[in-house]
């Protein structure tokens, strides 16, 4: 399908970026605003404009892209770049989704079922288990940690047995709260391990390739401080490990459009383990458009 015009479901940085991209290839560009946002950049920037109450409201914005005839929708990252249902009422609307298909994005939010498609492709994973009363299935120290969302919310560092119960409840508690979901799980610990993310371009005709790595280990409360590229630490042959196994994984799920895979890497024997995949463009994207100009 050709795109003559697109929506960005999004506001800010990361719209005026897609605008951008958009007008350099003569694409018609449109935006939703809410009232606070009235006044901003991004809004007079594009071609049109159209208000809405909520950036979250996945009916009104499927609506005011149908309203304005919109032939794609680009979620751009946070709001409903990660909502399967959203993804799929785009594509039953005739529109072109522009990200990955929603059966991989409902995977891949699903970290007990994006594990499972880690371990099916050949990729390094850490021990864990669905049986959340046998820590010693895993050994201690170990995490319990929510099945849904990220951020380091629903997840507790359990040093030995006498604390696993209380914080099974706490992470249950929690991740009910943030995601409307309190499935945990446990996994196990690596008490010095570096955050390295491999980004992931696929197109519809099966061909992938990723861009290299971005060092994200300096973080505060489980969110991203700084990122760079390359890692300091990370080797050559490392590198083409960890590109090769993100590629793996991409091509068991059938992945399309951008993507980031994480890893653990376990600094004392530089062995890497399967974290999740960001199925969607990350706000860490300008690092890797630094380094290689895509």
């Amino acid at each position: 399908m050709t795109i003559n015009s697109l929506l960005v479901a999004n506001r800010g940085e990361i719209a005026r970026r897609v605008f951008r991209t958009a007008r350099a290839m003569g694409i018609r560009t449109l935006a939703v605003f809410s009232d606070s946002d009235a006044r901003s950049p991004f809004v007079s920037e594009a071609d049109e404009a159209i208000r809405i109450g909520d950036y979250l409201d996945a009916g009104a914005v499927l609506d005011a892209a149908c309203r304005v005839g919109a032939d794609a929708v680009h979620p751009g990252y946070g709001f409903l770049s990660e909502n399967a249902a959203f993804a799929k009422a785009v594509e039953e609307a005739g529109l072109t989704w522009v990200g990955p298909t929603p059966e991989v994005i409902a995977t891949m939010g699903d970290k007990s079922a994006a594990k499972r498609a880690a371990e099916e492709a050949g990729v390094p994973t850490l021990a864990s288990s669905d049986n959340t009363t046998n820590g010693e299935a895993i050994g201690y120290p170990l995490l319990v940690k929510a099945t849904a969302g990220g951020g380091g919310k629903g997840m507790r560092l359990v040093k030995s047995p006498g604390e696993l119960d209380q914080a099974v409840d706490t992470a249950r508690r929690e991740a009910d709260r943030a995601f409307g979901d309190d499935r945990v799980f446990l996994e196990r610990y690596l008490a010095r391990a570096r955050h390295v993310e491999i980004q992931i371009l696929g197109d519809a005709h099966h061909n992938l390739v990723h861009l290299g790595e971005r060092e994200c280990s300096i973080q505060r409360r489980h969110q991203k401080i700084i990122e760079e590229s390359p890692s300091p630490t990370v080797t050559d042959a490392l590198r083409s490990a960890m590109g090769e196994s993100a590629l793996d994984l991409a091509r068991g799920i059938g992945y399309r459009s951008a993507g980031t895979v994480e890893f653990l890497l376990d600094s004392s024997t530089e062995e890497f383990f399967f974290l999740e995949v960001n199925p969607r463009l990350q706000v860490e994207h300008p690092v890797t458009e630094e380094t290689t100009g895509i």
